[in-house]
């Protein structure tokens, strides 16, 4: 009887490696057509961002227009001095135009009048620098300014890595790469080999922050942190041989 249950679960096992064996080849199989297979092949590198921006607004409300505009006068100097201060030089530092609106006043049940409440203005004041790490620093220490003079909005800073474009071309190679390897590896339980290519589809880069695993089809070009990880990939068709 134990000499019949073993023989079964040989028997068993047997079927079981067959049937992976049959899956492998039929998975080869339908990548390859007319003699062909195609493969996408990815690589990923990560860079520093080598120039970084920091964006914020100064906001007023007075009573008139030209009171606002003036306010808005008064918190510039504050401003650029202190970021002139932190080491930023005048050519690092943008002031944007001054914009503004009036603000009516509202019933108490929620109505919008025509009555002019006061008028609100704002002014973006911008500073690049290709010290990321500075731009880093001023991000969390600026809003220590915020008084009953200055009025300040901060925006997240943005990191930018600028040799992008020369990066891609080898990294497509390396996508190339990584997908013959790939096609090799799938050929390989059928004896076959990788042929010359015969058509290269590049895809989308992603450039995610370095611990993400996040991807999507429009591509991603991360701008909020300064260590990054790019990959690209590439979609490879090969001739068989």
């Amino acid at each position: 009887m134990i000499e019949k249950i073993e023989k079964f679960q040989i028997l068993i096992l047997a079927v079981i490696f067959a049937t992976a064996g049959l899956i492998a080849a039929s998975m080869v199989t339908k990548s390859m057509s007319n003699n062909s297979i195609s493969v996408t092949g990815s690589y990923s590198q990560n860079v520093t961002s080598d120039s970084g921006l920091l964006e914020m607004d100064i906001h007023a409300r007075k009573a008139t227009k030209s009171a606002a505009f003036n306010a808005l006068n008064e918190q510039q100097p504050i401003i650029i001095n202190y970021l002139k201060k932190q080491g930023f030089k005048e050519s690092e530092i943008e002031l944007k135009s001054p914009n503004g609106y009036n603000v009516y006043v509202v019933t108490p049940n929620g109505m919008s009048t025509n009555k002019v409440e006061a008028y609100d203005a704002s002014q973006r004041i911008s500073v690049k620098s290709n010290d990321v790490q500075k731009i880093k620093k001023i991000a969390t220490e600026i809003s220590d300014l915020n008084s009953a003079v200055v009025d300040l909005n901060i925006y997240e800073p943005s990191y930018f890595y600028s040799k992008l474009s020369d990066l891609k071309v080898k990294m497509l190679e390396e996508a190339a790469t990584d997908a013959k390897q790939r096609a090799s590896a799938m050929l390989r339980p059928t004896h076959n080999k990788v042929g010359k290519i015969k058509s290269v589809k590049m895809g989308i880069f992603q450039v995610t922050p370095v611990d993400s695993n996040e991807v999507s089809d429009y591509g991603i070009n991360d701008v909020s942190s300064i260590e990054k990880k790019v990959t690209s990939v590439a979609n490879v068709t090969f001739g068989i041989k």
